[in-house]
């Protein structure tokens, strides 16, 4: 139980970063369909990138042996880092339109944190398949709930889930590399 608790909270933590640009690209008065559309390509990318990290990652732990874990931390703290970081960039430079090859390179902007997390947590060796259909489904849905609340509140929150969730790997990747 606790290690699925602790999924969530990595995968909600991952997850913050679809949902603080679809908070923004919410704003662009998108209709329902779209938004279910985009939330579920966003999904299916937040699975295909750890899966591929985490493949890579099983396969570099086999080689690192215990320094696995420490190469894992570190990655999720400088994710986290890069993460809380850029929540405070101009808003500008994320401005893209949502419908095909754009909603692509969308998804994938916002799940390439999550190819790097799937490398740490396949060096730590977490279960494969639970560990990326949490994050996918935890970010399709925070993705869903960014479009809907950007639509609704446009004006009142800026990057402060993308920050958060830079703070939250940042602990975790701490966590990882100084055991308590």
């Amino acid at each position: 139980m606790s290690e699925m608790l602790t999924l969530f909270i990595m995968a909600s933590a991952l997850g913050m970063d679809a949902f603080s640009v679809a908070l923004g690209m919410g704003m662009l008065g998108l209709r329902l369909r779209q938004i279910f559309n985009i939330g579920v390509i966003i999904g299916l990318f937040h699975i295909i990138m750890p899966l591929f990290g985490m493949a890579t990652g099983k396969l570099l732990s086999n080689y690192f042996g215990m320094i696995a874990t420490f190469i894992g931390g570190g990655l999720l703290l400088i994710i986290g880092l890069q993460m809380a970081l850029s929540s405070f960039k101009s808003d500008d430079d994320r401005t893209m339109r949502p419908v095909g090859f754009g909603l692509i390179l969308f998804a994938i902007s916002v799940s390439l944190d999550s190819f790097s997390a799937g490398l740490g947590f396949g060096m730590l060796g977490t279960k494969t398949a639970l560990t990326v259909l949490m994050i996918g489904l935890v970010s399709m849905v925070l993705s869903w709930l960014g479009l809907v609340m950007g639509s609704r509140f446009k004006q009142y929150i800026g990057s402060y889930g993308e920050l958060l969730g830079g703070f939250i790997l940042i602990g975790f990747g701490i966590k990882l590399i100084l055991p308590m």
